[in-house]
């Protein structure tokens, strides 16, 4: 395996985890869906950029009409399924994030509830009716627990509405996923541009409807929204599909998973944010879910690997 593509996964982790610091720090300023239009114009915009460059080195892959199926037709629904199930997740967890009152760890409850979506691919594919592993039902029930102990340690009456709209929105990016993966025969980089693209769209009108987005509301949230932007949606997609052309699936996932814990490192650090011990104790068996949910497929790609050298 290619160090390479390691490193870049770990700089995406970390990057996709100080995001939850910048939405956290956008919400005192703007809201949900003024947020993520800006954040998902900025990002289509840098993704042109990539597209530009890519194009000079000979490395784009424009739709084209042969045996693939990737031609614009297929790019354009693509784009506006990924992108209208993103601007659904997206939502719920800016939504989420803004919801949390001054004394909750928004960055750091964000993160690790987000990060569950790779426990419920797993969840989805049973109910589709692949049979799940011994090992990817522990997960669940591990992650349960976890949740129990990050959202309800005080009894079901001091649940955050935040933690709610952030579950749902892990549902969303799980859904996220798997619209994605029937779409593999079109070019990443230009499916997520049209992906934000479609978001963005949706955001804003959103916000026209029930938002009354200020231009210096926006100017004061700038740098979170660049960050957010340009970071998050723009440089840590792209090293992502980069990576991933070089590394395993399952130890992409989990060096991806890492957000969770950067996330908790970025309130900390930047936001002063602090967790209970008894959340702390939830983010720890979240985070080992996570982990556990990937061994199954870690598991069946040495065996084909091995399979593949005898």
């Amino acid at each position: 395996m290619n160090a390479k593509g390691p490193i870049l996964l770990l700089i995406t982790a970390i990057l996709w985890g100080m995001a939850f610091v910048a939405q956290t720090d956008a919400a005192q300023y703007v809201q949900p869906f003024t947020f993520n239009a800006s954040r998902n114009f900025i990002g289509a915009l840098f993704l042109t950029g990539v597209i530009m460059w890519r194009k000079r080195t000979g490395a784009d892959k424009p739709p084209r009409e042969d045996v693939t199926g990737y031609n614009r037709h297929t790019l354009l629904v693509a784009g506006i399924a990924c992108g209208a199930v993103l601007f659904v997740a997206s939502y719920l967890q800016q939504s989420g994030i803004t919801s949390y009152p001054d004394e909750a760890a928004a960055s750091g409850r964000s993160g690790f509830i987000t990060a569950l979506y790779m426990v419920m691919v797993a969840v989805f594919a049973a109910i589709v009716g692949k049979r799940p592993h011994p090992l990817v039902i522990l997960a669940v029930a591990i992650a349960l627990v976890g949740m129990y102990f990050l959202c309800v340690p005080n009894g079901l009456d001091n649940v955050y509405f935040g933690d709610l709209l952030v579950f749902l929105c892990a549902i969303g990016y799980a859904g996220h996923i798997i619209v994605i993966d029937r779409f593999t025969q079109v070019d990443g980089v230009r499916l997520s541009r049209l992906q934000l693209i479609t978001s963005g769209v949706l955001s804003l009108v959103g916000a026209a409807i029930f938002e009354q987005p200020e231009l210096a509301l926006i100017l004061a949230a700038i740098v979170p929204i660049l960050y957010a932007g340009i970071c998050s949606d723009g440089i840590a997609y792209t090293f992502q599909i980069i990576a991933q052309q070089t590394t395993d699936p399952t130890v992409a996932s989990i060096l991806m998973s890492l957000e969770s814990v950067f996330a908790a490192l970025g309130g900390w650090i930047i936001l002063s944010e602090a967790l209970t011990p008894v959340e702390l104790l939830g983010c720890a068996l979240v985070f080992a879910a996570v982990i556990l949910a990937q061994v199954p497929d870690f598991m069946e790609n040495a065996r084909r690997k091995r399979s593949a050298l005898e």
